[in-house]
């Protein structure tokens, strides 16, 4: 059974920087998309971004292009969001997400709070 348990989150002042961690488990991750999505009070869940765990390929939803970078190691199975640059609208509950390549994400950590302060 694939495990994701993420870590990393906490309070960070705007134009702050914090380093979001995913640690994977049960699973044969080199057939994976592995992504995170967040979660703020009163909206939908939405992507922020994915990589494809054996190709290395990422993807970002616009609002973090260029603030956030999405990254993996191998050795220690887990997947990394870097986040620089935080925004007061990046607050939210951040979410580690795993699909096969063709499939729909289907397992999901725990989350972990981000709160961007003003």
């Amino acid at each position: 059974q694939v495990q994701l348990v993420e870590s990393g989150g906490g309070l960070v002042q705007a134009g702050g920087s914090l380093r979001l961690s995913c640690a994977a488990s049960g699973g044969t991750f080199s057939s994976y998309i592995l992504g995170w999505f967040r979660q703020a009070p009163g909206k939908e869940r939405e992507f922020v971004a994915s990589i494809n765990w054996s190709a290395g390929s990422t993807n970002y939803a616009g609002s973090v292009k260029g603030r956030f970078t999405i990254s993996r190691d191998n050795a220690k199975n887990t997947v990394y969001l870097q986040m620089d640059s935080l925004k007061p609208e990046d607050t939210a509950v951040y979410y580690c997400s795993a699909r096969a390549r063709l499939g729909q994400y289907k397992y999901w950590g725990q989350g972990t709070q981000v709160t961007v302060s003003s």
